[in-house]
């Protein structure tokens, strides 16, 4: 090898210029690049709790505060925080519990003062301590269906689509009738709709049928029949006229053999009949 120092001066000039390039290229990322500027790299480098300042350069930055109840090892370790300080911290956590104040968290951890004093500004402790206001809700009372026999011309009325008018004609057909023995003869007042009657039935139900002396279908003349509401005059007649031809009913479904008798409201029909 060559001795040192003994190179030529061509070889002088090119390791002079090699350094003076070097000390230049330090000069620059010196001034131009901020990693290298130490004084100004934030003591906290959290990479979720730290956040750009618009109002400040790029190089300086503001911290969140944060909950370490949910701290992890990566944060704890930027913290400055020991692994075993950190395992503490998580074992009083699988307990349910949850450290409430910054000294709490230095009893939990077992950090030291000079590290506390630096991240406490940033601890932010949720009250877990408050008593939250819970809302009781009242029982409803259950529903209580109306005697449709008892009803008034003014409680149907409180029916969508049953007006003064209908409501008067509800109660003259039910005191001619001697009261309602079932739900489905409020559908055959004239003029009801049947949409308006089922919405009645849901409020107001038959709860107590009045007594009924049933008429003998084999016996009853005319004017004993004509007091049913469901016959005229003129179908009594015909039931009679029938009777008398054909000989006494077997059932009082052969009613519907006879000229114009309202075949579907037999059921409501049978109600005040006997053989």
């Amino acid at each position: 090898m060559r001795p040192p120092f003994r190179y030529s001066k061509q070889e002088k000039r090119g390791i002079s210029a090699l350094l003076i390039l070097i000390a230049t290229l330090q000069c620059i990322l010196w001034f131009y690049n901020p990693a290298f500027k130490s004084d100004k790299v934030p003591l906290l480098t959290i990479d979720s709790l730290i956040i750009s300042s618009p109002e400040h350069p790029a190089t300086e930055r503001a911290v969140r505060p944060f909950n370490p109840n949910y701290i992890n090892d990566y944060r704890g370790y930027l913290l400055g925080m020991s692994a075993l300080e950190l395992d503490r911290l998580y074992t009083f956590r699988k307990k349910g519990k949850y450290v409430n104040s910054a000294e709490e968290f230095r009893r939990v951890t077992e950090i030291s003062d000079s590290l506390l004093r630096v991240i406490a500004p940033y601890l932010s402790f949720p009250q877990f301590n408050k008593k939250q206001k819970v809302t009781v809700r009242r029982k409803q009372k259950p529903f209580e269906l109306k005697d449709l026999n008892k009803a008034t011309a003014e409680d149907l009325q409180a029916i969508s689509g049953i007006g003064p008018v209908l409501s008067s004609r509800i109660v003259r057909f039910r005191n001619r009738l001697g009261g309602f023995l079932v739900d489905e003869q409020l559908f055959d007042v004239y003029g009801l709709d049947e949409e308006v009657g089922r919405r009645a039935l849901k409020v107001f139900r038959v709860q107590e049928a009045p007594p009924v002396e049933l008429i003998s279908l084999n016996r009853a003349g005319e004017v004993e029949l004509c007091k049913l509401v469901y016959l005229g005059k003129r179908l009594a007649e015909r039931i009679v006229a029938y009777r008398d031809s054909v000989g006494k009913f077997d059932s009082i479904e052969q009613l519907t053999k006879i000229e114009d008798f309202p075949s579907e409201r037999i059921n409501r029909i049978k109600l005040y009949l006997a053989l």
